[in-house]
């Protein structure tokens, strides 16, 4: 019988610690005999990676970083994504749609509409289902308060165009998370990510036991 490919994505503001726990989990699921795929948006293939370093790095408006990432989110849909779950593996995500609409929707205060359109055109046609609008089954939300995670940036590394934006910015993105989580409750699962990495770690395992997802206690 064959496994049915499993997508999760990874979101939260920058400083959240989210990309901390996804070799961990990946891990985990190994050590259950699954096969993962690793990946991130913005990036994730050759052409998505080029588009990842002006978004990063390019001053532009927010319409065009949301064409850019969405270009590159078909690119990574059609040569990564999809692939991977046809295999039947697990595929974890570095952020993912929700992404935009936190960052360029709330943060840059775009349209959501024009978002929302933007997303069913990239990320209709990709799978086998000519239908299908790919999202991923669940979504880790590490959930921080940005003061904290401004805190942890200016410890960690010198900041990118992003994570040199006002604290502001960054409370927009955290209310466009949220705002993301309580229009899709059953695929969102919330991490305090203000507590120590074991116990973020500890929230994150029995979320996806409770799922059923992977082995263990809850």
């Amino acid at each position: 019988m064959t496994i049915p490919g499993l997508f999760i994505s990874f979101e939260g503001i920058d400083g959240a610690g989210k990309s901390s726990h996804i070799q961990t989990l990946a891990d985990a699921f190994r050590a259950q005999g699954r096969s993962v795929t690793l990946t991130r948006e913005p990036g994730g293939t050759p052409l998505a990676e080029k588009l990842r370093a002006l978004l990063l790095h390019e001053p532009m408006d927010a319409l065009t970083e949301a064409l850019l990432a969405f270009a590159g989110r078909r690119d990574h849909l059609r040569q990564v994504i999809e692939p991977a779950l046809a295999r039947g593996e697990v595929l974890l995500c570095d952020r993912f749609t929700d992404a935009t609409f936190a960052y360029q929707g709330a943060g840059r205060g775009f349209n959501l509409d024009v978002l929302s359109y933007l997303e069913r055109l990239a990320q209709t046609g990709c799978a086998p289902e000519p239908d299908l609008m790919r999202e991923p089954d669940a979504t880790l939300w590490f959930d921080l308060p940005p003061a904290v995670a401004a805190q942890r940036l200016t410890a960690a590394r010198s900041p990118d165009r992003f994570e040199a934006l006002p604290p502001d910015f960054f409370a927009r993105v955290a209310q466009g998370y949220a705002a993301r989580a309580q229009a899709a409750p059953q695929r969102f699962i919330r991490i305090d990510a203000a507590q120590p990495l074991p116990a973020v770690w500890q929230q994150l395992q029995a979320a996806l036991v409770a799922r059923g997802w992977l082995g263990g206690e809850p």
